[in-house]
């Protein structure tokens, strides 16, 4: 047999079998449930796929050996493979799913002989323009009409639809997505993702449109004899044990089941004109640690707001527009002179910070500096800005008064939330300004009082992150507007 028809031979073999084309060009052997994701995909008449998962089962692999399945089997003479993926965010796309295609395609030999890849496409070196794969992103401020335009346009014989981290993603893509099924010869959707929303296209390929996906549940659940092996128990049976059984992140991110309700709101209205109107008696609040709260705006319509908290007591705060860095640093050591703060700690993510703390420190003070970018504390969550913010939400639960501003309450129940590699991620804060109208700036000064977890008010953060006794001042610059 020549060498062609023995490749011709061997690509019909791969594309009735993908779990032998998976162990024979990457030596990967697939779960239980990865096999099963396998086995859909040679059968036309399950052209979708739905995988609903909790938290490091290997999704984001199998998604990549499905697609490069797709492009190295699928296709005849005269008609080429195409497809494209999207995910919850560009970022997410770009950080976990293509360099994901990245690393398989490195440890196959035809893989890196047959196709190129790059940061937005991969392709067959013969026919870049007509066989391959693009990463595609959709606006999350657009209407969705520009979200649709995301997978719009796409039309082939054989095509392939992948939503990575489905969960959030509009409708909108995906009714773009179903418009590629309605033509061709071999045409499918996949999706997967954490199940966060009690809505979207996860949400109703598992409930109200089930007959029409192959649905494929993947559990961390250590009492499940069907789990993945994927998930350590030890891990599952301490989450479960920290947070309980009943919590939404256990349920998603160990069970792999939507929550109970929907998780892409923080705070609800009731609750926090519930704290508005909340009376907290000083001895519950007078021995916790006074903190200011400092987000630095410098010029334009946002505001520079110092928030100062005490315990479960959040003060009326000091708002300003279009102050220079030394003038805000002057009205900080100000409220710190009076009030007697304990820490104040400074958004230092846009720049303008760092010129308030600056001045701070030349004052003799120790200001601390936090970006909202940087990493949490706790391993649930994304970064700092999403642990401060779910922080504050517990605090208002747990019984946090806050100062009666009406503007207050838009700026605390308008953001949500989504998971990113099984974490939880607070909304981005030019989304939440666009839906606002303005941007929440109070909100996000009180949220910088929750950058560490609170201690007592003798404490006092130094410049090398330990903490010294300080002398207790009792005197509240804000007592005259609220009790």
């Amino acid at each position: 047999m020549s060498e062609v028809l023995a490749i011709q031979a061997k690509l019909l073999e791969w594309r009735d079998n993908p779990c032998k084309f998976a162990y024979e060009c990457f030596g990967f052997t697939p779960d239980s449930w990865q096999e099963e994701v396998l086995n859909c995909l040679p059968d036309p008449a399950k052209n979708r796929i739905c995988i609903k998962a909790n938290k490091g089962p290997g999704k984001t692999a199998i998604e990549a050996i499905v697609m490069w399945w797709f492009q190295t089997v699928m296709g005849e003479k005269g008609s080429h493979p195409k497809g494209a993926a999207t995910s919850i965010t560009g970022d997410n796309l770009k950080d976990n799913l293509w360099p994901e295609l990245a690393k398989w395609r490195g440890r196959s030999q035809w893989c890196m002989k047959m196709f190129e890849w790059t940061k937005e496409r991969i392709f067959a070196r013969s026919h870049p323009e007509t066989w391959f794969m693009s990463a595609r992103t959709w606006p999350k401020s657009g209407d969705p009409t520009q979200q649709a335009n995301t997978l719009a346009g796409l039309h082939a014989d054989y095509l392939l639809f992948v939503l990575d981290e489905s969960g959030g993603i509009p409708d909108a893509v995906m009714a773009a997505a179903e418009g590629g099924l309605s033509g061709g010869k071999w045409c499918k959707i996949m999706q997967a993702g954490n199940p966060t929303h009690l809505e979207g296209p996860l949400y109703r390929a598992c409930t109200s449109e089930r007959h029409l996906w192959t649905v494929i549940e993947i559990t961390g659940d250590p009492d499940d004899p069907k789990r993945s092996n994927r998930i350590s128990i030890q891990w599952a049976k301490e989450q479960i044990e920290k947070y309980g059984k009943d919590n939404p992140w256990v349920a998603v991110n160990v069970f792999g089941r939507f929550p109970p309700s929907s998780l892409n709101a923080l705070l609800g209205p009731d609750e926090v004109n519930a704290a508005m109107h909340r009376y907290v008696k000083e001895e519950d609040f007078i021995y916790s640690q006074k903190r200011l709260g400092i987000d630095v705006s410098r010029f334009g319509d946002d505001m520079t707001v110092i928030f100062p908290r005490q315990g479960l007591v959040a003060f009326k705060p000091d708002e300003m527009r279009n102050m220079r860095s030394n003038d805000i640093a002057a009205r900080v050591a100000n409220a710190k002179a009076k009030w007697g703060s304990d820490l104040e700690m400074v958004d230092g993510s846009g720049g303008y910070g760092s010129g308030v703390i600056d001045y701070l420190v030349q004052a003799g003070h120790s200001p601390m500096e936090v970006s909202f970018s940087g990493k949490a504390i706790d391993q649930r969550y994304f970064n700092k800005r999403s642990e401060m913010w779910f922080m504050m939400a517990e605090w208002v639960k747990k019984g946090g008064s806050l100062p009666n501003i009406p503007e207050m309450v838009r700026e605390l129940t308008t953001p949500t939330y989504t998971f990113q590699n099984g974490k939880f991620r607070l909304e981005e804060k030019d989304q939440i300004k666009e839906r606002l109208g303005f941007s929440p700036d109070r909100a996000d000064a009180l949220a910088l009082t929750f950058a560490l977890p609170e201690m007592p008010k003798d404490m006092q953060l130094r410049k090398d992150s330990g903490f010294v006794q300080k002398t207790n001042y009792d005197y509240d610059p804000y007592s005259d507007r609220r009790a």
